[in-house]
């Protein structure tokens, strides 16, 4: 897979969910399956045994491997889907879970760290003189204080019970779709820890907090490409 310099500055730039000219390679990096793929020459080449089942989609005309549902979203199957997201614009599957994990965590920890700014801001006018600790009189002041207040909580509240609930889910082995139509577990559940470290990679430490781990760049590629050099990740 490979990403522009131009496509990864506008990624860190831009709000989530407003970067739509990587749509392809989010939904790669989501697990989503090639479509197409169900041909007859792919489905010789895998081999299958006598009496071996597999499934093809109907809307995306692909292999439908186990634990993939299709996206009407995205019009992709994806691996291990959990849900699609609107904040991230691309479905929550197998190859990027961890991230929106991470996502919904550092979010909520931001949320925290501005609801103790507004309490302390709070304390220090009421303590000290209103017009010195802020640039507003009075009134303005505490409205603005507690829309940030209502602002942070609502967000605090929304990431903590996203970030609860793919917890769960990657503890117990089972997506939110998964949840919600309940399907019987053809597939052997892993323990708590191995599907955390399924997901986060490795065994339990700080990386896992890290959302940068796992990327790594490579050299350029030769090959001419309007928009510049590409790189591999």
């Amino acid at each position: 897979m490979t990403v522009r310099p131009r496509l990864a500055r506008r990624s860190i730039a831009l709000p989530p969910g407003s970067l739509r000219g990587g749509r392809q390679g989010s939904e790669t990096r989501a697990g989503a399956v090639p479509k197409g793929n169900a041909t007859k020459e792919h489905v010789e080449s895998l081999q299958l045994k006598p009496g071996e089942v597999i499934y093809k989609c109907p809307k995306c005309c692909c292999i439908k491997p186990e634990r993939a549902h299709h996206c009407s979203i995205c019009k992709r199957c994806i691996r291990k889907m959990d849900h699609h997201c609107p904040w991230v614009n691309n479905c929550v599957g197998e190859k990027n879970q961890r991230f929106f994990v991470l996502f919904t965590m550092y979010i909520a920890l931001s949320s925290v760290h501005a609801l103790i700014l507004c309490g302390l801001q709070f304390i220090s006018c009421v303590r000290g003189q209103w017009t010195e600790c802020s640039d507003f009189s009075p009134p303005v002041t505490v409205i603005l204080l507690i829309l940030l207040c209502l602002e942070g909580l609502l967000f605090f509240t929304f990431t903590a019970v996203m970030f609860g609930t793919q917890i769960h889910s990657i503890c117990n082995d089972e997506t939110e779709i998964e949840r919600l139509k309940s399907e019987k577990p053809t597939w052997e559940r892993r323990l708590r820890w191995e599907g955390m470290r399924s997901v986060f990679g490795g065994p339990p430490s700080l990386l896992w907090m890290n959302p940068f781990v796992g990327f790594r760049l490579g050299r350029p590629q030769t090959r001419p490409r309007k928009g510049g050099p590409e790189f591999s990740v």
